[in-house]
């Protein structure tokens, strides 16, 4: 994939695969507060384009910002970093 600017990236866990070509992505984030100095955990999702439904539940992705697909899709799946062998 051709590389354009600086677009964010980030690795997260697929939480669901239900919808067709898209994934629900959850990305976990750790941050020390600014003013109490605690560490605290953040968790966000995001809708995450996946053009060949490769991706199933479980696995951890790398994920990349694009142009918009659709009014909550804003970001493309790189590749699979591992896959889950629960099933």
């Amino acid at each position: 994939m051709i590389e354009r600017g600086k677009r964010k990236s980030c690795v997260g866990v697929v939480v669901s695969d239900k919808n067709n070509k898209t994934r629900q992505v959850s990305v976990d984030r750790i941050y020390r507060h600014r003013l109490y100095d605690r560490v605290i955990r953040g968790k966000r999702k995001f809708a995450v384009h996946d053009e060949n439904n490769i991706s199933k539940m479980g696995d951890t992705v790398k994920i990349m910002e694009s142009r918009p697909f659709s009014k909550t899709k804003k970001w493309v799946l790189i590749k699979i970093m591992d896959k889950n062998e629960a099933l």
